[in-house]
C-alpha cells in the first residue's frame, strides 16, 4: 500500500479507505467513507515505525468505531 494506492476495507458494515504516506512509514490515514462526513476519519502511527497487517488495521478501525457516538456519528 502507498499514498497513491489506497486500501479499501469493510469492517463491521462500514467502509474505510486506508492510505500510508510514502514519506511516513508506520503511519496510516483512515477515511470513513460511510460516515456522516466524507472527510471524517483518523490517523494511526507506530513508534518505532512498523508495517501494520490487515488485522492491525481492522483493530484500529474497530477501536475508532467503538468511540463514535451512534446518535451523532462523531467522537464526542
Amino acid at each position: 500500500m502507498s499514498a497513491d494506492e489506497p486500501l479499501r476495507m469493510s469492517v463491521d458494515g462500514e467502509e474505510f479507505e486506508v492510505r500510508q504516506p510514502d514519506d511516513s512509514p508506520g503511519t496510516y490515514h483512515f477515511t470513513w467513507l460511510t460516515g456522516p462526513d466524507p472527510q471524517y476519519g483518523f490517523m494511526s502511527a507506530s513508534h518505532p515505525p512498523t508495517q501494520a497487517g490487515r488485522a492491525d488495521l481492522e483493530e484500529a478501525i474497530r477501536d475508532f468505531l467503538s468511540q463514535v457516538d451512534p446518535d451523532t456519528g462523531y467522537i464526542e
